[in-house]
């Protein structure tokens, strides 16, 4: 039996740039976590001159760099009591809603839910017209497609997953998720 106590805080991180800011600075103020990078996520931290900020964390840090994922099998090690996906792309969340697991952050969200892991989801197309952050402090309008408001909508009918919507919720949803355990 998992000491729930000695659990750890999954934090996966997708190739988008909307609310990543954000996100990093939530990841910075958290103890006991480990970080998930898609490939994308690598590339995307790079470029928008986050890289620093992910090293200073402190944090343990995974990249997708093995065709088989080898780091999920710290779920089935019972380390995790919770995963974050956010920011989460709606390439993750169409992969997610359809069930493929392909990818580091797919296969984690597949094994959370395999292992009764709680999952909280920040989507980044939520609703027909947001404005997102690109690189170089640049701010675009994005239309996010009907699909992938479809994918968004479905993927918030699947158990032990918590879908987001904006940062005020995710920094609840994770505290909700910190405090539990903690007690």
């Amino acid at each position: 039996m998992t000491d729930k106590k000695n659990q750890r805080l999954a934090w996966a991180i997708t190739g988008s740039g909307h609310y990543l800011r954000e996100s990093l600075a939530i990841l910075g103020s958290l103890k006991n976590v480990d970080v998930y990078l898609s490939r994308a996520a690598a590339e995307i931290i790079q470029q928008y001159g986050f890289q620093q900020q992910l090293n200073d964390s402190g944090h343990r840090i995974y990249q997708d760099k093995t065709a088989s994922s080898v780091p999920v099998e710290l779920f089935y090690q019972g380390k995790y009591h919770t995963l974050v996906i956010a920011p989460a792309t709606s390439n993750t969340i169409a992969k997610m809603a359809y069930g493929f697991s392909d990818s580091l952050v797919t296969n984690l969200y597949a094994q959370a839910g395999k292992t009764r892991v709680q999952s909280i989801v920040f989507a980044c197309d939520t609703a027909p017209e947001l404005e997102s952050e690109a690189p170089r402090d640049h701010v675009v309008k994005v239309y996010p497609r009907k699909i992938d408001l479809d994918n968004v909508a479905k993927l918030k009918t699947f158990e032990a997953t918590t879908v987001v919507e904006d940062m005020q919720s995710l920094v609840e949803s994770v505290q909700i998720r910190v405090r539990l355990i903690a007690q």
